[in-house]
């Protein structure tokens, strides 16, 4: 019996921390042409630019400067670190392609200016050989994380005027929310007020009653909290796969315009939370992973549209509302 109740939980956590970040979408593009708006001005990096000392005159703003930047963070095996920020290639699935694109096609660079940031999309699974030699989840989110902190950090010193918009899927949205709090509580790569939102999709830190929820309502809650009492099992299967639980201070005073868009029974971010014991969670678990790659066709997360024409419609609307 205690074999069973083992087999249950290590399966259980094989199935959703691999969800957790799981960039992988099964749905393809009819045309794999080139972006538009490819390629960017000179001097663009994500890196952050050198801190200098104030001066008495503000400089004036470099002509690339756009209005708006919409910075789009990939989910897991959806980028690389050498990938182009303007026009993608690492995966022509990526699920961020469905909204990028089409902001591409409606928007002049100069005045909405897209970039993908390009990480090390991984997430290390011991148990088969792919995953033994890819890198650890904490260390790709950490790698996520500084690169689009530096992306916006670096853009808004560069740009004064320009304001920000972050999306990110999966893996990609659990580093969109981490530096959405942090912009929120006033520890970020930017001040709270250039932000004009964020959009998360499949938040693995997802919580109930935390941002803005566009979509039906969902009972459960993200991964990384619902698993986190599970912590020494993950680390025997996915090793570097730390389950940070709720974000502290959620995302403070941008809460009104962070939005979290989740799939009925994802189990990313709608993991079942109220179970009684170890081997009912993660039967629940294993029960419910198949929503995770339909955010582009799904019907029922937000009526009447999907998760990636919502964020296209909305994101024209802020930025037609400038």
């Amino acid at each position: 019996m205690r074999r069973s109740r083992n087999v249950f939980v290590v399966a259980a956590v094989l199935v959703v921390l691999a969800l957790i970040g799981l960039g992988i979408y099964q749905w393809r593009t009819g045309s794999e042409g080139e972006l538009p708006n490819a390629g960017g001005p000179l001097g663009t990096s994500s890196s952050p630019a050198p801190e200098t000392a104030a001066t008495t005159t503000t400089p004036a703003e470099p002509e690339w400067c756009p209005a708006v930047e919409v910075v789009s963070v990939p989910g897991t095996w959806e980028s690389s670190a050498d990938d182009d920020p303007f026009n993608p290639q690492a995966n022509p699935a990526s699920y961020m392609l469905t909204i990028t694109k089409p902001l591409q096609e409606a928007y002049d660079i100069g005045r909405v200016r897209v970039f993908t940031v390009p990480y090390t999309a991984q997430f290390r699974n011991i148990q088969t050989e792919r995953g033994r030699a890819e890198m650890t989840y904490d260390d790709s989110r950490a790698e996520g994380t500084a690169k689009l902190s530096g992306e916006l950090r670096f853009v808004a010193q560069t740009c004064p005027t320009t304001k920000f918009i972050i999306a990110g899927f999966s893996q990609g949205a659990v580093i969109a929310g981490d530096v959405t709090s942090q912009i929120g509580n006033s520890a970020g790569p930017i001040a709270p007020e250039r932000l004009l939102g964020a959009v998360m999709i499949a938040d693995g830190r997802r919580e109930n009653g935390v941002g803005v929820n566009p979509g039906v309502d969902v009972k459960g809650t993200g991964a990384e909290i619902a698993l986190q009492p599970l912590q020494r099992v993950a680390d025997t299967v996915t090793p570097g796969a730390t389950l940070t639980g709720p974000r502290p201070g959620g995302f403070g005073v941008v809460a009104d315009r962070a939005y979290e868009i989740c799939a009925p029974d994802d189990t990313v971010c709608d993991a079942p939370l109220n179970v009684g014991n170890a081997v009912e969670r993660a039967r629940a678990l294993i029960a419910a992973n198949g929503n995770h790659s339909l955010y582009a066709t799904n019907p029922g997360v937000i009526p009447g549209t999907t998760a990636s024409e919502w964020t296209v419609h909305w994101v024209r609307g802020v930025v037609e509302s400038m």
